[in-house]
């Protein structure tokens, strides 16, 4: 049976409510306290992770912006650090140097440019890239939707055990009046209130890095149509 009272008085805090919760609500409470401390693990790893990936494209865009060959390109990229921008760029580079080597240097009028069939091959290895850098930017991100999907849920679980141990009290005691099942019903929305504490931020992280993912994987998108159409301006395509 639930426990209405803390060392004999009301509980008038919600840790005196937490304190004078029974078990079950305990168990849930600790259950919904493990994914909070995982829910914003990821969400600074995230954090972190999408800076880190945002300072590595300006950089990528600053050093690759004033270079008028891929050759001169791939010499500035070479000296970054790697970053989903960096291994898309030397995917199709290296592609390339694979099926014309030393394409990028010879003059492409010497026989550098690509078939149509290359050209469509360096194009799937391109949107293969993306899709994995795609991946890779995503990745725990999904667990965060979980939390937030499932942490109102337990904590609902919890508030439905605590009123039926509250109800069984005042059957057992006899008093049906609000001093009697205001504690028990309190102490019961607890579990409630923890797992929307977890929800909510979880919920908000998620919808904002599934943007940022998006938002970089179309940029990916877009700088591998741009060096198609660099590699057709230089006339190897």
């Amino acid at each position: 049976m639930m426990m209405m009272q803390v060392g004999g008085a009301v509980p008038t805090s919600e840790l005196d409510l937490i304190a004078a919760s029974s078990t079950g609500a305990k168990l849930v409470l600790a259950v919904l306290v493990v994914f909070s401390a995982v829910s914003w693990f990821l969400i600074f790893a995230k954090l972190w992770q999408f800076r880190r990936v945002r300072r590595d494209a300006d950089a990528f865009f600053d050093a690759t912006e004033h270079t008028a060959r891929l050759e001169e390109a791939r010499e500035a990229v070479d000296a970054l650090r790697p970053s989903p921008f960096t291994r898309l760029f030397g995917e199709g580079i290296n592609f390339f140097s694979e099926i014309r080597p030393g394409g990028l240097k010879r003059d492409p009028a010497a026989g550098g440019a690509l078939s149509p069939t290359q050209l469509e091959a360096l194009r799937m290895v391109l949107e293969t890239q993306v899709d994995a850098e795609h991946d890779q930017l995503g990745r725990y991100i999904p667990w965060l939707a979980t939390f937030g999907s499932v942490s109102p849920l337990i904590g609902l679980l919890g508030t439905v055990l605590g009123v039926m141990d509250a109800f069984i009290g005042i059957s057992v005691g006899g008093s049906g009046n609000i001093t009697a099942v205001a504690p028990g019903v309190a102490e019961a929305l607890v579990t409630t209130v923890a797992g929307l504490s977890v929800a909510i931020p979880a919920v908000i992280a998620y919808n904002i890095f599934t943007a940022r993912q998006n938002f970089v994987a179309a940029e990916l998108e877009g700088f591998a149509r741009e060096l198609i159409v660099t590699l057709a301006r230089e006339g190897r395509v």
